[in-house]
């Protein structure tokens, strides 16, 4: 048995994660790291739009996706009665994962052209899961199935979502090499 001051430290309690508080301020969090974003990549009007609007449609479909993924088995959600995660997790996953994420892919494209879009779609579809992976080890509030498919399925949700956020602001606020950037205060 192990010491007291060698025992593992035990995972956040759930309660203290998924209360509406926390989410409160997490969708708080998430409208500040947006605000940040439109500054710094300098995004018009119309690319905003596009963004809040790509942010909400791909929420949209990854609640779906985590119903789907809630009934094969692959991840849930502890804390909920639902296969869905609690709905204001949902909001900040629109404000900064969607529109936020979808901003600097945007900037990216707009420099890179193609490879941007490569990388950015690639380098999401890494990210993603380890974020997702390290913060249910951290939290527990999401709770992953062991094996290959639900990492694999995971990855392909969040390169889908990043592609489709693209495809979404593309269609509302046309190809990124087509508006100007804002112009900074003088």
């Amino acid at each position: 048995m192990l010491s007291s001051s060698r025992r593992a430290k035990p995972r956040l309690d759930l309660s203290m994660v998924m209360t509406t508080r926390v989410l409160i301020l997490a969708d708080c969090a998430a409208l500040v790291l947006l605000a940040i974003t439109i500054y710094f990549t300098r995004a018009t009007f119309r690319r905003v739009a596009g963004a809040l609007i790509a942010g909400v449609t791909i929420t949209v479909l990854i609640a779906g996706v985590d119903a789907l993924a809630g009934k094969l088995g692959w991840w849930h959600y502890p804390g909920t009665e639902t296969a869905f995660a609690p709905a204001l997790m949902y909001v900040a996953a629109a404000l900064w994962y969607g529109a936020g994420a979808g901003l600097i892919g945007w900037r990216l494209i707009r420099r890179f052209g193609w490879r941007g879009f490569v990388g950015f779609v690639g380098g999401m579809g890494v990210f993603g899961p380890l974020r997702d992976y390290a913060g249910a080890a951290a939290t527990g509030a999401i709770v992953f199935a062991p094996g290959i498919v639900p990492a694999l399925a995971d990855a392909g949700c969040w390169a889908g979502g990043m592609a489709m956020a693209q495809v979404v602001m593309r269609l509302v606020s046309g190809p990124a090499r087509s508006d100007p950037l804002r112009r900074a205060r003088s």
